[in-house]
């Protein structure tokens, strides 16, 4: 599975056009995605706080049936691989949305559906 950490607007959007797609696909070519180890860095370095995303959680199989091309790419300032996604993302791969709330101090932490 690959995880996206979602502004509400764009999934509200996706409810109208059956894609998500967000500013990173147009600005760079692709969506940007985390495995379930990286979900944690990623929600708490780019969405500190925020209180309007989602977690999309995305069937990387779905994606490849449905034309869309996922490329693990270095990202040089994380130093690490990360899954690209190349096209706007069909709902039928989003296997579920989870809520992600940050703790008071901010902090987002693994939300319990993926804990274990």
């Amino acid at each position: 599975m690959l995880y996206r950490v979602a502004e509400l607007a764009d999934w509200q959007q996706a409810q109208q056009t059956g894609f998500f797609a967000s500013a990173d696909l147009q600005a760079e070519g692709f969506i940007h995605t985390s495995e379930l180890h990286q979900l944690l860095e990623t929600a708490n370095r780019y969405y500190l706080g925020r209180t309007d995303v989602v977690l999309l959680e995305l069937d990387e199989a779905a994606l490849g049936a449905a034309g869309v091309v996922v490329k693990r790419e270095w990202a040089e300032s994380r130093g690490q691989y990360f899954a690209h996604v190349f096209g706007p993302i069909p709902l039928a791969a989003v296997v579920r949305i989870i809520v992600m709330q940050p703790d008071p101090d901010g902090q987002f932490r693994m939300p319990t559906p993926l804990q274990g």
